[in-house]
């Protein structure tokens, strides 16, 4: 009896799932072997190879590969009534591919380590430390906006063209990798995307092209966003998945960094989710807190949300839940409002004893 390659490629699919589940139970074996072995080579080879390229390689083959699934759906779609068995193997053989692929260049990243394991901090915290630092990054935070603008009540405008900010988010990366070696971050590979348009109207700022290990940013969102933005999509990059734990690399790079407009920004990051986590957990602290805050900084969260306000749409919602369903099924349980385990990074990271904290 003769073998049907596509049929064996379509099974393979069921093996892989049970795989990827026996494997998301041993994250020591994934940190180990993959995201600080296996991952690390393709990493950089990737970004070696398409990173000198001054437009995004894998923009392009997204669109290829969308007007090629298109051309073939409306080519084959008698076969659903003709050879429906055939086209169903076709379908669950390409599924079957991606999934293979998706997984061996970036996705067992999701079931590494925890960050806090690997950085030695704590899971957990009160609302008196979480108090403690908020007011912290609020005393930080107002002192740098006063060194980049003349009066408190002025909204930070960076002297940086969004370009120079590709550039200049790694030097970030140079500082903090003095305090964490395993962060170091060469060769680059970041890139405008090209459909920055339609990003927006979905809801997101960037992305991380697990095939070509490009990160991508939404050159519409505010310059004020963008340094954390980029630092953020580099920490995918390294291997950090979880959004979260990204959240919190991105941020620490531009607190590291040695402009003041990268500190500015990235201590302003961490200080809005730390002020989302007084407020949900006790809402007349957030209120004595708030007007301790710069009205300058306060102008530039506004001005972000203004920006996002700007492009809702009845698509978006569709899109950030289809999402956040993705990030749940690859083991990020709390989705993209995972603010409570970012936070805690926060707070325990600022609150260690004897930490070098720029």
């Amino acid at each position: 009896m003769q073998k049907n390659p596509k049929l064996i490629i379509a099974l393979a699919l069921i093996p892989q799932i049970i795989f990827i589940n026996i494997l998301a139970q041993f994250p020591e074996v994934v940190e180990r072997y993959y995201s600080n072995g296996i991952y690390q080579w393709f990493s950089a080879m990737s970004r070696f190879v398409f990173g000198w390229l001054p437009f995004s390689f894998g923009d392009i083959f997204y669109a290829v590969a969308i007007i090629f699934i298109i051309r073939w759906l409306i080519f084959n779609r008698k076969r659903i009534y003709k050879d429906f068995k055939n086209w169903l193997i076709d379908i669950f053989a390409t599924i079957s591919l991606i999934y293979f692929a998706f997984h061996v260049f970036w996705a067992f990243n999701y079931y590494r380590l925890p960050l806090h394991k690997n950085l030695n901090l704590k899971a957990d915290y009160s609302t008196e430390e979480l108090i403690t630092v908020t007011q912290q990054l609020i005393k930080k935070s107002n002192a740098l906006h006063l060194k980049v603008t003349t009066h408190d009540t002025l909204q930070v405008n960076l002297p940086y063209s969004k370009r120079d900010i590709l550039s200049m988010a790694p030097l970030g990366y140079e500082e903090l990798k003095k305090q964490y070696p395993h962060l170091e971050y060469h060769p680059k590979s970041i890139k405008m995307s090209m459909f920055s348009l339609p990003l927006t109207y979905m809801g997101f700022s960037g992305y991380l092209n697990p095939l070509t290990n490009e990160a991508q940013v939404d050159e519409l969102i505010p310059i004020y966003k963008f340094p954390t933005t980029v630092s953020h999509e580099i920490a995918h990059q390294l291997g950090y998945a979880a959004e979260n734990e990204a959240n919190f690399i991105g941020s620490l790079a531009a607190i590291s960094h040695k402009d003041n407009y990268f500190k500015y920004c990235g201590n302003t990051f961490a200080l809005r989710h730390c002020l989302f986590e007084v407020y949900r957990r006790n809402p007349e602290q957030y209120d004595a807190l708030l007007p301790t805050i710069n009205l300058g900084i306060l102008k530039n969260y506004q001005e972000v949300q203004a920006f996002w306000d700007g492009y809702q749409n009845i698509t978006e919602p569709v899109f950030k839940e289809t999402y956040n369903s993705f990030l749940k099924a690859n083991n990020q349980q709390g989705g993209m409002e995972s603010y409570s385990y970012v936070v805690a990074l926060y707070v325990n990271y600022f609150l260690k004893p004897k930490q070098n904290v720029k």
